[in-house]
């Protein structure tokens, strides 16, 4: 019974410093009068990068988009992550063989990067009622998509 009580606490001691090492994601900072800031890193939850094609030929348009709060380079960051949030899988690929033969015209787009916490590498385009009506779900990511010309 004596050497129980030694053991107990060393593992205690040991379970008490192993959870000492851990905290938040926070990084701090010595300013220059000497006070620490702790400052949140704070990494968006949604990242993605879109790149449009008006055609197969024209070059791609692309922006970086960044959701809670909206942000990047996309000219309608607050309509493409509205439209995102009201999608209940936005960049769940079309899974049906029956489609209607609805042409939606030659534009194409992919989209990479993280949303809620999952990886994002997606094409889209307008070759059928299936792929069209993908499309249309989240339009404003796409922005104003030019004509062929």
């Amino acid at each position: 019974m004596r050497y129980r009580t030694p053991l107990l606490a060393a593992s205690g001691l040991a379970l008490i410093l192993s959870l000492a090492g851990c905290g938040d994601e926070s990084t701090s900072s010595e300013s220059a009068d000497g006070s620490t800031a702790v400052q949140p890193s704070s990494s968006p939850e949604e990242t993605l990068t879109i790149k449009v094609k008006p055609s197969p030929d024209a070059p791609a348009t692309t922006w970086n988009l960044t959701c809670d709060p909206p942000g990047g380079t996309h000219p309608k960051a607050a309509e493409a992550c509205a439209a995102l949030a009201e999608t209940a899988d936005p960049f769940k690929p079309v899974t049906t063989e029956i489609c209607t033969k609805i042409y939606g015209g030659p534009a194409t787009a992919t989209v990479q990067g993280t949303w809620r916490g999952s990886k994002v590498d997606t094409a889209f385009s307008r070759e059928d009622g299936c792929q069209l009506h993908r499309w249309t779900e989240v339009a404003p990511l796409f922005g104003d998509v030019p004509k062929p010309g």
